[in-house]
């Protein structure tokens, strides 16, 4: 089977790589990618050896890219977008170039080229906010109240994504997930950021009140759930992966701090960002009894694995954290 994983060397899709050539040695996997600041092919460099990998670098609203790359691919897993909320406020216009006119490029190529399943990757961002004081969590009917400008374009990436299973009979499954976090992120989400600044002796910035709070799911459970939905999953449907570990963002700073033997000294309360959801939470009852998937870490024992993973590899995230990262860095923590 020949597998096209778009955003194959980002965060998330270069853990699914090699999840899936570990789990899959028998099926050949393209590694569709734009390389934008976020896709490092340092990420997968261990599989420069691998005969049944190959790395195409091409951009997903290029139709003429697509095409190309899409020559006998049976399943294509669509990890490929602008994803950080932050950048998505700053300047909107390439989260809609990529999430949703890359979606679609995408979309009408997978039903040219007749492929066996399309999987969509969203995240639970496109549900709005939940309260703090409320016990209520995102399902699969959950409506869409999207927020930011990234959120609002993964809302209409998905919509792309049913229309096309309605109106052209394209198989589809997408998956709305949780926060993820694990190895090879980019340092500028809450956790990687965290620990890299800590293990530099910066300080960590923190939102507003610290109170706003997530669902964390560790990507490389995250690979198995859309692995366990190749599988068995029902075209057509929708999936939300979370582990009912929604906790609020500063204590996930203090349990790095601790984990690192520093000081909750470390930790700079920063002018909030607009419009930041208070909360998330993920209700993964469906992919649960239907498909019997189960995480294989909890939240604690996985940020240990993290924290150690960074502190291992410093080479591959302090030449990321470059003069443009700080530029960036600065305009949205120091210079609000």
């Amino acid at each position: 089977m020949k597998v096209l994983v778009t955003g194959g060397a980002g965060f998330i899709g270069s853990n699914f790589i090699h999840y899936w050539l570990k789990n899959h040695p028998e099926d050949y996997v393209i590694n569709f990618d734009k390389l934008t600041y976020a896709g490092n092919l340092d990420n997968l460099k261990d599989t420069k050896d691998i005969k049944n990998y190959e790395f195409v670098k091409g951009d997903i609203a290029n139709a003429n890219d697509v095409k190309g790359a899409l020559k006998d691919v049976d399943i294509i897993v669509n990890f490929a977008a602008e994803s950080h909320v932050d950048k998505s406020i700053l300047d909107p216009a390439p989260f809609i170039i990529t999430n949703v006119v890359g979606t679609q490029v995408l979309l009408g190529a997978a039903k040219d080229a007749k492929v066996k399943r399309f999987h969509h990757v969203s995240t639970d961002e496109v549900y709005g906010a939940l309260n703090l004081d409320s016990s209520e969590k995102f399902d699969e009917e959950t409506a869409y109240r999207p927020n930011s400008p990234y959120a609002a374009s993964k809302a209409a990436s998905d919509h792309l994504v049913r229309a096309y299973s309605k109106t052209y009979q394209l198989p589809i499954t997408i998956t709305n997930c949780s926060n993820n976090f694990g190895p090879y992120q980019y340092p500028e989400k809450l956790i990687s950021l965290a620990i890299t600044n800590l293990l530099e002796g910066k300080k960590v910035p923190v939102y507003g009140d610290g109170l706003y709070t997530r669902d964390w799911l560790y990507v490389e459970d995250h690979c198995s759930a859309i692995d366990l939905i190749l599988k068995k999953g029902k075209v057509g449907e929708t999936y939300c992966i979370g582990i009912n570990s929604d906790i609020p963002n500063i204590e996930v700073v203090k349990k790095i701090i601790k984990i690192l033997g520093k000081s909750e000294s470390d930790i700079d309360y920063v002018k909030d960002r607009p419009g930041h959801d208070r909360r998330y939470a993920i209700n993964p009852t469906k992919i649960k009894q239907e498909l019997g998937w189960r995480n294989t870490y909890e939240f604690d024992d996985a940020l240990k694995l993290t924290v150690k993973w960074y502190q291992d590899n410093t080479s591959w995230w302090k030449q990321l954290k470059d003069e443009k990262f700080n530029k960036y860095y600065k305009k949205q923590y120091k210079n609000r």
